[in-house]
């Protein structure tokens, strides 16, 4: 006989809350820097590689470490797990203050992804595990995916009034008050939960799962880029023989590190790469257009950020708007819908010029942020409710390396057709121009040096290379937002054949504990 599951209490919510801030900052980490890149490009001079790296390292280490680190919450308890996590966070982000060289930057964001990654699993892991009844665990979920959804279109928002404000420095330092409130409150409001059934932890899975997603994710990141293409095929190499080893022993191991037979499941499976798609959409589209406020329309940070508020506002509501939708309508095509939403903010790149009106990226964004916003918010309620409580630390790790290699996606898929497509464009247009091969080459590596080249060289010749600067990077990003339309439109295919059928309702958990054995 069945028996209700227990409802939660005021205790409960308020712990929610508390699990939020975290996950704030670490989806707002992720994107933070998007408006701070002019700043810090004039401060510590970096080249456009070591730009990219100041964005992707964070989301590279969270998703290499985010499996390992879900069992040991799972191990050694998902509360302590996650203040530990905040001790790492805060002295990561007083090193990035502090960081006067782009490596320093570049090390300390590797050191916020570790924080990162301590912390992140069990944030979603604790949601389950206190949230036992599916109607109230929808709602929790919906709040978590909107907070991260808002963490990763607010980042940029609240970047751009912290360095206007005070520096680039001032974004790292904002971690660490909220991760000192976490540490106080956290251990008066969250429960601790483990795994009584895991007794160790596999040191070799660990080694393994973690050199599988470095490889995988380097490897897209330098085939996207056109660039070291040689060390680009052997990281892929490296990554893709570390999975299948990884994946073979999990299959073996009575306590395995991850639980791959869920990926046989065709809801799970589903849902985790509609998870991770449609963050790949929100963050691709955030780092394009962000940079083309700035650096072509000439908005100060601040400015930029206003026009970013429609966009936040939306990423916040829309997964309230599809747990509502979701008693109506199946989650598949709600999520397609979403999808859909997102594939025409894309489209409305195809409208970019140089000229633009601001109004015109703050739409595009917005109906990105609301279509993944909605797709975010119940894919996530399909993977942690395929699995029983006692696995929820296995199914953050997996939702949550899913959003993570979506992030990373998003800037080095998108974002490496942008810098190709820039840099192939004002090289040619640049070169007409009779300008020395040094200048071409600072020009063309990426739109902010364009500025401070046009800058040095002045008169009419100045404004020349910045007009060709200025369409090519417009070209760029409508490029990228067809691109970025193709993948969406594949995505909505996808959900809606994996997902069809998966009822909003439906006890996941019980059908799919079958898979595990």
């Amino acid at each position: 006989m069945s028996t209700a599951a227990p409802t939660a209490t005021p205790r409960t919510w308020f712990g929610l809350a508390v699990l939020v801030l975290p996950l704030l900052l670490i989806t707002i980490d992720g994107t933070v820097l998007i408006l701070g890149l002019p700043a810090i490009s004039a401060d510590l001079r970096p080249t456009g590689v070591e730009q990219l790296w100041m964005i992707d390292v964070y989301s590279l280490v969270l998703a290499g470490l985010l499996v390992a680190m879900s069992t040991v919450g799972d191990r050694f308890g998902r509360r302590r797990n996650l203040l530990i996590g905040a001790v790492v966070f805060a002295l990561a982000s007083v090193s990035g203050a502090l960081a006067t060289e782009p490596w320093m930057l570049i090390a300390a964001r590797a050191l916020l992804g570790v924080g990162g990654a301590i912390m992140m699993p069990s944030t979603l892991s604790l949601v389950r595990n206190m949230f036992l009844d599916r109607q109230q665990r929808r709602y929790a979920m919906a709040i978590w995916a909107a907070m991260a959804s808002v963490g990763a279109a607010a980042g940029p928002i609240l970047g751009g009034w912290i360095i206007e404000t005070f520096s680039w420095q001032a974004a790292f330092l904002m971690n660490i008050p909220v991760m000192v409130l976490l540490l106080v409150l956290g251990p008066l409001l969250l429960p601790e939960s483990r795994n009584p059934d895991l007794h160790r932890i596999d040191i070799l899975s660990i080694v393994l799962s973690f050199a599988g997603m470095l490889g995988l994710v380097y490897a897209i990141k330098s085939l996207a880029g056109g660039k070291d293409f040689a060390l680009g095929l052997v990281a892929l190499v490296i990554g893709a023989v570390a999975i299948v080893l990884f994946v073979r022993r999990q299959l073996v191991l009575p306590t395995p590190l991850m639980e791959v037979r869920l990926f046989a499941v065709r809801y799970f499976r589903g849902a985790v790469v509609s998870d991770l798609l449609a963050i790949f959409a929100m963050v691709g589209a955030l780092f394009a257009l962000v940079q083309h406020l700035q650096l072509v329309l000439g908005l100060n940070p601040l400015e930029a950020s206003l026009w970013l508020m429609p966009q936040a506002v939306l990423a916040a509501g829309a997964a309230f708007v599809a747990a509502t939708l979701v008693k109506r309508v199946l989650p598949a095509y709600v999520i397609a819908a979403g999808l859909t939403i997102a594939t025409v903010g894309f489209g409305l790149t195809l409208f970019l010029t140089p000229t633009s009106s601001p109004a015109l990226i703050a739409g595009a964004l917005a109906l990105v942020s609301l279509g993944a916003g909605m797709a975010l918010a119940l894919s996530n309620d399909i993977i942690m409710s395929s699995v029983k409580p006692e696995r929820a630390g296995q199914a953050a790790a997996t939702s949550e390396t899913a959003y993570e290699i979506g992030t990373t996606l998003g800037t080095a898929v998108l974002g490496s057709v942008l810098v190709a497509w820039y840099s192939r464009a004002v090289s040619t247009g640049a070169s007409a121009m009779d300008l020395a091969s040094d200048v071409v080459d600072r020009a063309s590596s990426t739109m902010a040096e364009a500025l401070l080249v046009a800058s040095e060289i002045g008169g009419s010749a100045g404004a020349a290379l910045l007009d060709i600067a200025q369409h090519a990077f417009s070209e760029a990003i409508t490029v990228t937002g067809i691109a970025g339309a193709v993948i969406m439109i594949v995505a909505a295919v996808w959900s809606v054949v994996t997902l069809r059928g998966a009822a909003a309702d439906a006890d996941l958990a019980v059908e799919h504990e079958d898979a595990l054995h």
